[in-house]
C-alpha cells in the first residue's frame, strides 16, 4: 500500500518505502508473536533474555539500550522475568545505583530449549531471500539503521 501523499517525488519515494518497511517488520513480528517461539515471553522479555543468554549478564542501562526501550521499561521488564525466576539481579559492588541483571539457572534451561525453535522459524520466513539477498538487506538496514539524525 503505497502512500497517498502527493509532493515531491523524493517524499513519496521516503514515505512509500517507510510503509513498506514498517509493514514488512510488522507482518514478520506478527508471524514470529503467532508461531510460539518465544516461549510465551513477550517480545521484549525474549529479546532480553536472547541477550543475556549470548552476552552474559548486563546492566538494566546496557539492556535497555541493546533492545531500544527506556529505562523505566527496562525495570518493568526486568521485575516481570524476575518473577518468573528467569533473570536475577546483581548489585554492582562499586556503585549502589547499578545492577547487573543475569540468566538463572532456569532462565538458562529455557533458553536452550526456545531459542533452537525460534531460529529455525526466523530462517524459515528469512528462506523467501536467497544469502546474498540477505547479507544486501542486512547492510542496508545497518546503514539505514546507523545514521546520525
Amino acid at each position: 500500500m503505497p502512500t497517498h501523499y502527493v509532493g515531491d517525488p523524493t517524499e513519496v519515494l521516503a514515505l512509500d518505502t517507510w510503509i513498506k518497511l514498517n509493514r514488512s517488520v510488522e507482518s514478520l513480528v506478527s508471524r514470529v508473536n503467532q508461531s510460539g517461539t518465544m516461549g510465551g515471553l513477550t517480545p521484549t522479555q525474549f529479546a532480553v533474555v536472547e541477550a543475556l543468554y549470548h552476552l552474559g549478564p548486563l546492566s538494566q542501562c546496557q539492556l535497555a539500550a541493546r533492545v531500544f526501550k527506556s529505562s523505566g521499561n527496562m525495570t518493568l521488564v526486568v521485575d516481570n522475568l524476575e518473577k518468573l525466576g528467569l533473570v536475577s539481579r546483581q548489585p554492582d559492588a562499586n556503585d549502589r545505583r547499578v545492577s547487573f541483571v543475569g540468566l538463572t539457572p532456569l532462565g538458562k534451561q529455557t533458553v536452550s530449549i526456545i531459542f533452537p525453535q525460534h531460529a529455525a522459524f526466523v530462517t524459515e520466513l528469512f528462506s523467501v531471500l536467497t544469502q546474498d539477498e540477505q547479507r544486501t538487506l542486512g547492510e542496508i538496514l545497518r546503514k539505514l539503521g546507523k545514521q546520525e539524525g
